[in-house]
């Protein structure tokens, strides 16, 4: 069974960079991009965790009820923590688009 991470949301462009160093924006493109795809593979594999243990259950295999319950509440919990953090970095992009130069 996989674990969630605990620093899964906080990873990122700004834990890797230094405020010091130079960084190219092509670099912190690929490296935020990277850390998003990561992201969102986790969140899909705790969703497809979630839905092995359920259908487990459903045929009679699994017999640890408060695994499958578990499994289904950090799968909920990753999709809500990511959408969450979809809100906020929409809202952040409208406000820098709102500045004015």
């Amino acid at each position: 069974m996989n674990t969630i991470n605990p620093n899964f949301f906080q990873t990122g462009v700004h834990n890797q960079v230094q405020p010091s160093q130079d960084v190219t924006a092509s670099e912190a493109q690929s490296s935020f991009a990277n850390e998003l795809k990561n992201a969102i593979n986790e969140v899909n594999q705790t969703q497809a965790d979630s839905s092995m243990k359920t259908e487990e259950l459903i045929r009679g295999e699994a017999t640890d009820l408060h695994d499958v319950m578990i499994t289904s509440q950090k799968a909920s919990v990753t999709l809500q923590t990511a959408s969450e953090i979809q809100n906020k970095a929409i809202e952040a992009y409208r406000e820098v688009m709102r500045m004015q130069i």
